[in-house]
């Protein structure tokens, strides 16, 4: 824990533990993901120092590197804190894409003796796999010029580095070996045979069960698969690995079996698999409903795929089972079947683990071209089946070397560039005489297979290690010089417990004892109807005015303050009853209103809601937007559930100097006093959402705002599941570093889609407000390509047809736009379960989406995966065509589908009771649900102007006792000269022109634009009439600009 502690501190992020594994060993686990934003210095030093040729290398690249750097680092720290100069070190880097391990320790810890093994060396896979003839030209290619040919420029030079500065270079057969000497310059110090552990193959006791379940499995997907009969003597012949349609040999294996499958002397049936993980969208649905349901009668041909290939037209797998004439007819001996899923027991169709399915093969075929090794081959031995492999493979030439005389279980059928014909021959040739072969004679050649591969078990081939740490470790030992002056940076201390006389304090939560005639009044505390419901206000007021203004309107507050006695001089008042029954009564029949069940399920995803002051959620319009959204859509009883962030501290708290510059402070918002409620499963566990973040899962809990009729689910991560950074998360609304607002609107998007899942939810629309909440449409995305199975091209036209994007910001900069080492840290597994290349998936969020140095816009996300966009009035509509004309290649802006839903404002939260009650008595009952209509408006004309002047001086004395209160207090608190302050205070007369502008401090909103002509200013203020401006409103702290508006209107005043 010490040397954890230590490493922490230092930067370094890992977690500890063992594998579970025979030996449980202990593995260091390295996030690397916090080097993605230093990548550039970090390469640059290692060119400096080595000449490491990283300028090219892409994101396969980087990651890897990065990893290997990392991974050092975590040894270096390790080394300082743990280890003394009498100390033995290895660090063994297997491939290039941990090499920079080997470089980083040269320099920073020569101490350690580093091993540096390849399998396959970068050069001889591309060259190979790019069709150039690999043994017989190997001598004479152009090594730098193909490399970047192939644009492995990065890889290749990374390899070559670390093959020559390592203390000792070892690869796994002869085969790899004479490319280091070609390509790297380098002849490996020792060859070093992959050896296994057979730990996954199952005891002698389970075996014949697992085999059988393994063939039963396999019959009846085929059967399925061809709606046709499998003899139960069918041989199931296993081609598997990666996807190298050449390297692996896949091209003769499937032409054997064409050959094969017009060869008279077979007379047996012959089905041929190939397991390899190709791009695909799940599990063929017409194969699931035939598992269910076969249909001999209907026998099908020209069926080869379990699973649906995103490409198939372009397949070379397919298309060359198709020019063998392999059709799969029932007439046919020998059927293909390709498997392009990985088998880890969840695929879909066998949902079994390779090892499970791999027991109930026969015979397994591997016509390798390019193998350094060779694990499929070895793995199929250890579980009793023979195999054919080639000499171009390491295994094969190892079986070779020390089985000269067993050739029946593991065939090694000589390969070169130019013997195609002569190897397809020997693999048609095994499986006829293997499918001849009599039953004792089979079962010899299973028991040779298995016995061949004991000798492959690491504990006989482990010595080749053994002599290369040996090795290593004297390299060491002659440069004793760079280390022996090394001491621990700590010295380790024992510590004698003593007795922890600390108190442990314990939260105690205090219930209202609220007596049970007045328990409505906690229902309407806790539903936010009380705060646009002018009666229920007041109904709140009446019970305590000044108590009500000193906890700041907050109902739940105010009735935790009440004492018993309060409670009986409440009871015993008849008009506070009388109004306490009428709110009640009109509250009950409001929320018990049914919605409309034609009405479609809307979900509104916003990063803030501006409900009530009580609760912080909400910094400015945008928030306020969103919450009178919400209010409407209760009032009009529509199926709304709205989904956002629970911040334990808000917006910021803003206090301003003398001088106009503002102070940001921010307080805790005590969520027992806010209109919140955990939201509970059927068994009372408080239901929270997990994400994969770096390293680690980050855990937020579910809570619940009632808004009227409407729910709004907030998430949460200040909870104990969490790291502090973690918690941190949910602190601050537009708080922290860049890296935080993109964690934030990942939980929004990603944490806000599951969050309905959880509880049921599936509406029918998804309203984004603001790009904010852009990743809502990847997790939709990720569900329907991942689970239901659909192509990308589909899932993308069901989220867009179903995502409405509402954007609000007229000016570029107010786009959130993140760097792609952010999305690199994060979330780069979705790429791959949207089945999409990495460059395409950035594309995503990018106008020019081939454009590598665009940031990744969430507005421009947004844009993409809706069908339907709006602004908020016709004129930012159409500067929003502008602001996304690029998206849309070939097209004018009035062209775009860009269209408005002017800004509304919900009524009864905005009008004050007093102008609520004129309305109400002069427009007629009906005019409460039809607001909009001009013909109520029309009857403020039959209203004498002496009334409404009357209520309109009084809504402003209230605005200057207010203003009156605040400047005393904020002066005050900035120790302002009470002469000032009496003077500014005398000033408010209620006769001055009053002009008010509350929004943002943004420059964009233009708050200094009267400041523009002073001498006009100067005449309107000093014209001999009273004008007063009143400005209001916060600039974000890091808005330097904003925060300058402010005090440039400060100085002008």
């Amino acid at each position: 824990k010490y040397w954890r502690d230590k490493a922490e501190n230092e930067g370094i992020k890992i977690r500890i533990g063992r594998w579970n594994i025979a030996g449980n060993p202990i593995v260091v686990l390295v996030d690397f993901t916090p080097y993605f934003s230093h990548k550039n210095e970090i390469f640059t030093l290692f060119w400096e120092k080595y000449k490491l040729d990283s300028l090219t290398g892409q994101w396969d690249y980087i990651e890897p590197a990065l990893f290997g750097y990392a991974a050092a680092k975590t040894i270096e720290s390790f080394y300082n804190h743990n280890c003394s100069v009498s100390d033995k070190i290895i660090a063994h880097f297997h491939e290039w894409m941990t090499a920079t391990g080997v470089l980083y320790l040269k320099e920073r810890v020569p101490q350690v003796g580093t091993v540096f093994t390849t399998h396959a060396t970068v050069m001889g896979r591309s060259i190979a796999g790019n069709g150039l003839p690999l043994y017989k030209e190997i001598a004479k290619f152009n090594i730098d010029m193909l490399a970047r040919r192939f644009g492995v420029v990065a890889k290749h030079s990374l390899e070559k580095l670390s093959s020559q500065l390592s203390d000792l270079f070892t690869t796994v057969s002869p085969i790899t070996s004479e490319e280091c000497y070609y390509f790297l310059n380098k002849n490996p110090d020792i060859i070093t045979p992959n050896g296994f552990e057979d730990s996954f193959v199952p005891a002698k006791e389970n075996f014949n069960e697992k085999r059988k379940t393994a063939r039963k499995k396999l019959i009846h997907v085929a059967e399925a698969l061809l709606n046709q009969k499998v003899p139960e003597d069918t041989l199931f012949v296993l081609n598997s690995g990666r996807y190298e349609f050449k390297n692996k040999g896949i091209d003769l294996y499937l032409n054997a079996f064409g050959k094969l499958n017009k060869n008279k002397k077979l007379n047996r049936n012959i089905i041929a698999f190939i397991t390899v993980p190709a791009g695909q969208s799940g599990p063929d649905n017409n194969l699931l409903a035939r598992m269910n349901n076969i249909d001999f009668s209907k026998p099908l041909k020209n069926q080869y795929l379990t699973h649906k290939l995103i490409d198939p037209e372009n397949d070379p797998v397919l298309n060359f089972i198709k020019k063998n004439n392999l059709n799969n007819a029932p007439e046919d001996k020998v059927k293909v079947i390709f498997v392009p899923a990985y088998l880890n027991g969840d695929d879909g169709v066998f949902n079994l683990l390779y090892y499970d399915l791999l027991i109930g093969f026969d015979i397994s075929v591997f016509p390798s071209y390019y193998e350094p090794w060779g694990y499929t081959p070895l793995e199929s031995i250890a579980f009793y089946i023979p195999t054919v492999t080639t000499t171009l493979a390491g295994f094969g030439k190892w079986v070779n070397e020390n089985f000269i005389q067993k050739n029946n279980s593991v065939d090694v059928i000589k390969r070169n560039e130019n013997n195609d014909d002569f190897v397809i021959k020997n693999i048609t040739n095994r499986i006829i005489n293997f499918s001849n072969a009599a039953e004792e004679d089979v079962k010899n050649i299973r028991n040779e297979a298995f016995e061949i591969s004991r000798t492959a078990l690491w504990k006989n081939l482990i010595d080749y290690y053994w002599k290369a740490y040996s090795i290593a470790l004297q390299k060491v030992q002659l440069r004793p010089e760079l280390f022996k002056n090394k001491q621990l940076q700590y010295k380790l201390r024992v510590y004698k417990p003593i007795e922890n006389e600390t108190p442990v304090w314990k939260k105690v939560l205090v219930k209202p004892n609220i007596p049970e005639k007045f328990s409505g009044l906690q229902d309407l505390s806790k539903n936010l109807w009380w705060s646009w419901d002018y009666e229920a206000t007041e109904l709140f007021q009446k019970i305590d005015v000044d108590l009500w203004e000193k906890l700041d309107h907050n109902p739940i507050s105010l009735l935790e303050e009440l004492s018993a006695a309060k409670f009986d001089e409440l009871g015993s008042n008849a008009a506070f009853l009388e109004k306490y029954n009428n709110v009640l009564k009109r509250f009950n029949e409001y929320i018990n209103e049914k919605p409309n069940d034609s009405d479609s399920q809307i979900a509104y995803f916003s990063m803030e809601f501006g409900l009530h002051e009580t609760l912080k959620i909400y910094s400015g319009g945008l928030g306020v937007l969103a919450g009178d959204y919400l209010k409407e859509a209760s009032d009009s009883n529509k199926k709304i559930t709205g989904v956002g962030l629970l911040y334990r501290y808000g917006y910021f708290r803003q206090n301003l100097t003398k001088d106009g510059s503002q102070l940001v402070s921010y307080l805790p918002q005590k969520f027992t006093h806010l209109p919140v409620q955990a939201v509970r499963d059927k068994n009372n566990n408080w239901i929270k959402i997990s994400i994969a973040l770096p390293g680690r899962t980050v855990f937020a809990k579910v809570w619940k705002v009632e808004v009227g009729r409407v729910n709004l689910f907030l998430l949460d991560t200040d909870i104990d599941e969490n790291s502090l950074n973690d918690r941190s998360i949910t602190h601050q609304l537009y708080g922290g570093d860049n890296e935080n607002r993109f964690k934030q609107e990942l939980l929004l998007g990603v944490g806000g889609i599951r969050v309905l899942e959880k509880l049921g939810l599936e509406p029918l629309l998804y309203h984004c407000n603001e790009g904010h909440a852009a990743f809502i449409g990847l997790e939709r995305l990720r569900s329907f390509v991942q689970y239901k199975n659909l192509p990308f091209n589909q899932a993308l036209e069901v989220v867009r047809a179903s995502t409405l994007f509402t954007t609000h910001t007229p000016v570029p900069a107010g786009h959130d736009v993140f760097d792609e080492d952010l999305l690199r840290t994060y979330i780069p597994h979705y790429a791959d379960r949207l089945n999409l290349s990495w460059d395409e998936f950035m594309g995503l969020g990018r106008i020019n989406k081939n454009d590598v140095n665009e940031k990744f816009s969430m507005s421009i996300l947004a844009a993409r995966l809706s069908q339907e966009i709006n602004g908020v009035s016709r004129i930012h509509a159409n500067v929003s065509k502008k602001l996304f004309c690029n998206l849309y290649k070939g097209h004018f802006p009035e062209e775009i589908h860009i269209d408005y839903v002017t800004n509304g404002v919900h009524y009864p939260t905005w009008t004050a009771g007093v102008w609520q009650r004129l309305y109400e008595k002069e427009f007629g009952k009906n005019f409460f649900k039809d607001q909009s209509n001009p013909g109520f408006w029309q009857n403020i004309h039959n209203v004498a102007d002496e009334k409404i002047y009357r209520i309109k001086n009084k809504l402003k004395n209230n605005l200057l006792e207010f203003l009156k209160e605040k400047l005393v207090e904020d002066m005050t608190g900035r120790h302002e000269d009470p002469k000032i302050i009496f003077k500014t205070i005398d000033s408010l007369n209620e006769e001055a022109l009053t002009v008010g502008f509350a929004r943002r401090f943004a420059t964009y909103k233009r708050a200094n634009l009267i400041f523009y002509n002073i001498e006009r200013l100067k005449k309107i203020v000093n014209g001999g009439k009273a004008v007063r401006f009143i400005f209001s409103g916060k600039a974000h702290p890091k808005d330097v600009e904003g925060q300058n508006l402010i005090k440039y209107i400060i100085e002008v005043s």
